[in-house]
């Protein structure tokens, strides 16, 4: 039986071509199983993803808007993995080497995520809709967070199955209603409520460095030990050294193909709503 994966979320035709290249590099470097949460991509197009080979695709939330529905299917990452140990990886990020070790960190803790570029609560304009006190702003939305609180970057996640991580998931359920309720002020992103959860939930959690979710596009903000091994790369931008990991006939074939008929993901109108 297996007892460990990985998970993505794909919702809409915006991030298809950059699900490819996730899973070309995945494959490229591990065997184990992956589930693609997914949601509005018509099923004539699920060939293309399931080549890859032991790929299974579980429906996602449905929501029209497809930011929404990438968000609700990231609260249910923990009830849709069927194993016991499960990397979540957003499907704009390509792994550059083998990250086993993640799967053996978590035979002793119970979850391992990496910091945000921007890990102060108290400087994360980046929640906020309107230009307010950041602190008080979320605690006045009902978010459990103090000047102390760190933001965490959900792009990577590494949890197992216990008590702890179901509580987790039920505690960001919980407070990303709070951000959905709060919509006047807050921004429809999921780092609050998830700082939240684990605030509150206090799980027994390792916190990784930036080599297991370097941004691209905020590549001057770090200073790295090390390879980088989990490469987010923000889209648009996607560096050469990530299309060489992915490269071969078929991804080839499809990025040529692609841009007749895959919309482009900067003019995603969900992005600014």
């Amino acid at each position: 039986m297996t007892t460990k994966g990985f998970i993505t979320i794909l919702t809409g035709l915006y991030s298809f071509q950059d699900c490819i290249h996730f899973l070309a590099a995945v494959r490229k470097f591990h065997q184990e199983p992956i589930i693609i949460l997914i949601d509005r991509v018509p099923k004539v197009l699920y060939p293309l993803l399931t080549v890859f080979g032991n790929v299974i695709l579980r429906p996602a939330p449905a929501h029209e808007n497809t930011v929404m529905a990438s968000r609700l299917a990231k609260l249910a990452l923990y009830q849709e993995s069927p194993w016991e140990q499960t990397i979540y990886l957003d499907s704009d990020i390509c792994l550059l080497t083998n990250i086993q070790e993640v799967f053996t960190y978590l035979e002793e803790v119970d979850l391992l995520i990496t910091e945000d570029v921007q890990p102060k609560i108290s400087q994360a304009t980046n929640l906020l809709r309107v230009k307010q006190e950041i602190v008080p702003t979320l605690q006045g939305a009902g978010l459990p967070l103090n000047e102390n609180s760190i933001q965490y970057n959900g792009g990577f996640m590494a949890f197992r199955k216990n008590a702890k991580n179901a509580e987790l998931f039920n505690n960001f359920q919980k407070y990303f209603a709070v951000v959905r309720e709060h919509q006047d002020v807050l921004l429809l992103k999921d780092q609050g409520a998830l700082a939240a959860a684990i605030a509150i939930t206090q799980p027994n959690m390792k916190v990784l460095p930036a080599n297991y979710n370097y941004l691209s596009k905020w590549k001057d903000n770090y200073q790295l030990e090390g390879e980088i091994k989990v490469l987010h790369c923000t889209y648009p931008y996607r560096p050469q050294y990530a299309k060489n990991i992915t490269r071969s006939l078929y991804t080839r074939i499809f990025d040529k193909l692609a841009q007749f008929w895959l919309p482009n993901q900067v003019n995603n109108p969900w992005r600014t709503k």
